[in-house]
């Protein structure tokens, strides 16, 4: 699945602790959905050129919720697409940025509806990230006007548990806040048809 040998992924349990699988009665490691994703991303960092210790120090980075700091040994990857990201807190927008253009996607950040809908209809997003409390709670409304105009992407993140709400309203899928970094990265590749499927509840 990774096209990594089960050595060094066995060398980066024992060196790094940080993905740790289950053992079975035989002996065998088991790994849950969401250490797959780590794996993977662990991978995409080093095919990028950076050493086993400074992709797991990314990973620990990400998994606490602090900025990245990694000095790179090569450039950073070519844009994989532009992401809207209509969000309600600038924190939270500033953030979600840092973690896309990490994996080389460029963002536009939309702090009012408004906004979200003059970028979308201007820069032609591959994909959207819609907060549904933006602008007062009318992300819902917001969400099924951008469906209306293009069938692209949606993504759609909440504190509130409003999953149904969302699919409802023509999202692709939904991640309940907060989020989980490599979490949002997967989902976003999932839905660019750039990774594992994407979940359409959280």
């Amino acid at each position: 699945m990774l096209g990594q040998s089960q050595s060094a992924i066995r060398s980066w349990e024992e060196r790094y602790g940080l993905i740790v699988a289950e053992r079975s009665r035989g002996g065998r490691r088991l790994y849950t959905r969401d250490q797959v994703e780590q794996l993977r991303f662990v991978k995409q960092r080093l095919d990028e050129g950076l050493t086993a210790a400074d992709a797991h120090r990314l990973l620990a980075e990400y998994q606490a919720g602090e900025t990245p700091i990694v000095e790179r040994t090569t450039a950073t990857p070519p844009a994989r697409g532009l992401v809207l990201l209509a969000e309600s807190d600038r924190h939270g927008a500033e953030l979600g940025e840092r973690l896309l253009r990490a994996e080389g996607y460029d963002v536009e950040i939309a702090l009012t509806v408004r906004e979200a809908e003059e970028k979308f209809a201007s820069r032609d997003p591959a994909l959207s990230i819609v907060e549904l409390m933006i602008s007062g709670g009318v992300g819902r409304e917001l969400c099924e006007r951008l469906k209306q105009r293009r069938e692209t992407p949606l993504l759609c993140v909440s504190s509130l548990d409003l999953g149904g709400q969302a699919l409802a309203s023509g999202a692709d899928a939904f991640l309940q806040k907060p989020l989980e970094p490599t979490e949002l990265v997967a989902t976003v590749n999932g839905l660019l048809g750039r990774g594992a499927a994407a979940p359409a509840s959280a």
